[in-house]
């Protein structure tokens, strides 16, 4: 069993159990499946975090697994440097300003910023392809 984080199209989150992610996307593509407070059948996975259980016995691996995480957060990290050093941070303005840069071919501007679930699929709707990172704390 997997247990989800879903979000409705009105941003209602709840979770769910499934026998696996398979039958998640079966469900949900059969539009079988609806948010328990406003019943929207357009439903996402929302971001969770994994649960980990490692035995005692297993500390060598552990430490194995705390480096691989280590190294794949420096790379997110660096990411994150890279856009921030090169990219103009909009803040909420993303929507607008991500469509002033795409019907107006001339301008070539690179951007980041926020953008709701509802933006985000208008934005795709249109045509405008997007892509969300992961957003690492550096001091954590």
């Amino acid at each position: 069993m997997i247990k989800y984080n879903l979000i409705c199209e009105n941003n209602h989150e709840f979770e769910s159990w499934f026998a696996n992610s398979k039958e998640f996307e079966k469900l949900n593509k059969r539009k079988l499946l609806e948010c328990i407070f406003c019943s929207s059948k357009t439903i996402n996975k929302s971001i969770m975090a994994p649960m980990v259980s490692i035995a005692r016995e297993n500390n060598e691996e552990l430490k194995i697994y705390e480096s691989s995480l280590k190294k794949e957060k420096e790379k997110l990290i660096n990411i994150r440097k890279y856009i921030e050093k090169n990219f103009e941070y909009v803040g909420e303005n993303f929507s607008k300003k991500v469509r002033e840069i795409y019907y107006d071919k001339k301008k070539k501007k690179t951007i980041y910023g926020i953008t709701s679930p509802e933006e985000r699929r208008e934005l795709k709707e249109e045509g405008i392809d997007l892509l969300s990172i992961p957003w690492v704390d550096k001091e954590n």
